[in-house]
């Protein structure tokens, strides 16, 4: 008769369920307290297109974010422009302030009006343009469904990029909601652009079988798609690593 302790059978039932290993994430954590991460949401909601500013944070924690400010800007549905001189105007008064580079010029924050975060080619370009040279930097998207993105770019010993969990920190302090405020600093700073090209879509469809077989779409070159070349680019470029 088979020892039932040392059967193979038997040995396999007695053996212990294995434990799955929680991993510890190692990815960096983007903070936002509850003001904050309220006003994101409210100024998101706010209009139809995109929106687009910089977080704020403190000199002892660089990675939370305690205020989302706006900057003046033209928006669409999928692209936000903002105003040179409202940019390099903004940088200059909080240097004045006494805030330093990295509190106010390195966390860029917009919004999607859809239910995807990932960033566009767009998004890409003018993160890697404006920020490139910036010792830090985080992109931080968040889309109309809830959904978000964050990415944390570094220029030493890399170039590298890392994504980051978000969350809201209720561990500290933070201002109670204020939506006046936030619904006037909407209507100052955010031009609204949504109808990127009104089009009649029956002289459209009319134009399509008209010119099924041409080999390029006309094209407007007084239309501008993508965000122009920012000239407060050196700004960033420079004096922000300077005073970094």
């Amino acid at each position: 008769m088979p020892n039932p302790k040392t059967h193979p059978l038997t040995r396999r039932h007695l053996r212990r369920p294995r434990q799955k290993r929680q991993r510890k994430s190692t990815r960096p954590t983007l903070r936002f307290s509850p003001s904050a991460w309220a006003k994101l949401l409210f100024l998101r909601d706010a209009g139809p297109t995109e929106v687009g500013g910089f977080g704020m944070t403190e000199a002892e924690d660089l990675l939370f974010v305690n205020d989302f400010v706006l900057i003046e800007q033209h928006c669409t549905e999928v692209t936000v422009a903002f105003e040179d001189i409202a940019v390099a105007d903004f940088l200059e008064d909080q240097i004045d302030r006494g805030y330093r580079p990295e509190q106010f010029g390195r966390i860029w924050i917009h919004t999607h009006p859809g239910d995807s975060p990932q960033p566009s080619s767009v998004d890409v370009e003018t993160f890697e343009r404006v920020f490139g040279n910036c010792d830090w930097a985080v992109m931080f998207i968040i889309a109309q469904g809830g959904k978000t993105y964050a990415e944390l770019y570094w220029r030493h010993g890399g170039p590298a990029a890392l994504r980051m969990n978000v969350e809201i920190d209720y561990s500290q302090p933070f201002a109670s909601s204020d939506q006046e405020t936030w619904n006037a600093e909407y209507r100052s700073y955010v031009h609204n652009q949504h109808q990127l090209i009104p089009y009649d879509f029956d002289e459209w469809e009319e134009w399509l079988s008209d010119n099924i077989d041409a080999r390029e779409l006309p094209t407007d070159s007084t239309l501008q798609f993508g965000p122009p070349e920012p000239p407060y680019k050196s700004f960033m470029n420079s004096d922000l690593s300077e005073n970094a």
